[in-house]
């Protein structure tokens, strides 16, 4: 997508300096900044504490760690040793160990000094299809959206409600939920979306951030304000992103997402998850009894970053001195109340037999 009318990735590979880039995302939509990687730590950091962020990104992000670190120490061990470092970087998102596995038992055949050209291959291998899977979810999404288009009156926008950020930022390009909004626009069909602050890290304001440089209609709003907005019409559907979904069809994603499946199903609207399928988990069953739930650090409830009045940027403590801060990351929307999951090979049933149709192969 463009910032500034220039097309980025989130990451990409400058092959002119032989290094890797990121949109480095603490800064945003503050401030735009490109970070560049260069060691295995460095990339471990970048996950961990969010420089990049989304499970499609991460994924991509750990294969060209892995690709950066065989330039140097093509080894066996050392091929164990930073699918182990970077595996730990965050727990949740399932794209992590998906990708780490996938360049693994790539790799691990292959004679030392052919790994590192093989590695750079495969990373840009996984970055390129993520970008046409999630160019294919949005037009399957966008499908929805004309069927919700037509039956309102001519000229009135199809109203969505979104939370977090499942955009281009969270992904190589397109997004996973924004997808379908990016293809709407271009063709053509008016809508307006509203964007869940998503506290505590405020991740709407990416997606709000995104719309707004893409010329969509869109108005930021507090994470309560969905119920009241579902409940008085003003919302025709949600979509959604997940960072791991099971092999039944639970959703889990950014904390907050389990409530807005609620009041969408109390007030009778649909409600999608966009899914990539690397994100799902074919050994888990039970999203609420089997996926770990990563617990970050207090100080992003007790504190907010942004913009001061002389333009910089900063933290401000928002809760009481000596108030400590619970920060749960992720919660688990149960399948039973998801309309469908927007997949790149089409909208499923959140259920096993749905999942397994989409995706025999895998299923099995």
């Amino acid at each position: 997508m463009k910032v500034n009318g220039t097309p980025y990735r989130s990451i990409w590979y400058d092959t002119g300096a032989g290094e890797v880039r990121i949109i480095d995302q603490r800064w945003l939509p503050h401030d735009f900044r490109i970070a560049t990687l260069r060691t295995r730590d460095e990339f471990a950091v970048a996950i961990r504490d969010m420089w990049v962020r989304g499970a499609p990104l991460i994924g991509a992000t750990a294969a060209y760690g892995v690709a950066d670190d065989m330039a140097r120490d093509p080894s066996d061990a050392n091929l164990d040793e930073t699918w182990s470092v970077l595996n730990a970087t965050r727990p949740t998102a399932i794209n992590l160990r998906w990708a780490l596995d996938r360049c693994r038992n790539a790799l691990r055949p292959l004679r030392p000094e052919a790994r590192a050209e093989a590695a750079m291959r495969l990373a840009h291998e996984i970055a390129d299809e993520d970008v046409e899977i999630n160019r294919r979810i949005g037009l399957n999404g966008l499908s929805i959206i004309r069927e919700i288009a037509a039956r309102k009156p001519e000229g009135e926008p199809v109203r969505i409600l979104t939370h977090c950020n499942a955009g281009w930022l969270a992904t190589v390009d397109w997004g996973t939920a924004t997808s379908p909004m990016y293809h709407a626009a271009e063709a053509g069909i008016p809508i307006h979306v509203w964007v869940d602050e998503t506290r505590p890290r405020n991740q709407g304001a990416l997606t709000a951030w995104e719309l707004g440089s893409h010329g969509i209609s869109h108005d930021y709003v507090t994470d309560n304000a969905g119920g009241h907005l579902m409940q008085r019409g003003q919302v025709d559907m949600v979509i959604v992103g997940t960072d791991r979904t099971t092999a039944t069809g639970d959703v889990c994603n950014k904390i907050g997402t389990y409530l807005k499946a609620l009041a969408a199903k109390d007030n009778g609207v649909p409600f999608y998850v966009a899914l990539p399928s690397p994100t799902i988990d074919w050994t888990v069953r039970d999203g609420v009894r089997e996926i770990p739930i990563e617990d970050r650090p207090e100080r992003e409830v007790t504190h907010v970053q942004g913009t001061g009045e002389d333009g910089s940027i900063g933290w401000v403590r928002v809760a009481p001195e000596g108030s400590p801060g619970a920060n749960p990351a992720f919660d688990v929307t149960p399948a039973r109340l998801v309309t469908g999951l927007i997949t790149e090979m089409g909208v499923a049933e959140a259920s096993e037999a749905g999942l397994a149709a989409m995706f025999p192969d895998k299923a099995a």
